[in-house]
């Protein structure tokens, strides 16, 4: 798995040939490019809800790409009012699972709000196994040991910023819920109510879930996932 960061909550997932970008938060995140050209080809976007920072240029890039579209099916509709074309769209609901592009996306629950439908994170498993769990915004919740019975994961991408989401303690609570190899946290260091560095984050790693490894990765980086 190569995974690229462009901050905030917006990742590039690329493995088996599949390329999966989340929560395309291009223009106004001062962490990632604002040309989202530079990306390249773009075989699904995957929204996990519809605040301004997450949905960002997720409508022109799928218009622009062709990419399938993956979200919570009330947004569906909207998306497609917004020029999405509906064959590309992918409208489903928590606990439900869709083939996007060759990976096999099951959508469950995040514990956050949203203008249009509930909020969302991803259990992606891809052509050639690699499992990847992108959170979300989410607080943390209980519910995330049962992900451990169905999915072996091989990523989890957290938010570990606070204010808006679940803090670093709770991140590193959430590893070992998960039981997943290996985790990159986001939503920090985007604005200045989030957390601006990962050293707490990894002070909690040690103590909840000490066999988790740190991805370590800072926006505009890819780095390769074993």
């Amino acid at each position: 798995m190569k995974l690229t960061w462009f901050g905030h909550s917006n990742f590039l997932f690329e493995a088996d040939g599949v390329r999966v970008l989340i929560d395309p938060f291009f223009e106004g995140n001062p962490k990632a490019p604002s040309d989202w050209q530079a990306v390249g080809k773009i075989d699904a976007v995957l929204l996990t809800h519809d605040h301004g920072d997450h949905i960002g240029q997720t409508v022109v890039i799928c218009k622009a790409t062709g990419a399938k579209l993956v979200c919570i099916f009330d947004l569906a509709a909207k998306m497609q009012e917004q020029g999405v074309p509906g064959a590309q769209i992918l409208g489903m609901n928590i606990g439900g699972t869709v083939v996007a592009a060759g990976v096999h996306v099951k959508m469950v629950q995040a514990i956050h709000s949203a203008p249009t439908g509930s909020p969302a994170g991803y259990i992606m498993t891809f052509p050639g196994g690699f499992c990847a769990y992108h959170s979300g915004d989410t607080a943390l919740f209980s519910d995330m040991k049962l992900f451990r019975r169905f999915f072996d994961i091989d990523l989890a991408v957290l938010p570990i910023g606070g204010w808006f989401t679940m803090d670093a303690a709770e991140a590193a609570v959430a590893c070992s819920f998960l039981g997943c190899r290996n985790v990159a946290p986001m939503h920090w260091g985007t604005f200045p109510v989030l957390a601006q560095n990962t050293e707490a984050f990894a002070t909690a790693l040690k103590e909840h879930a000490p066999g988790v490894n740190l991805v370590s990765i800072q926006p505009g980086e890819s780095v390769d996932v074993e």
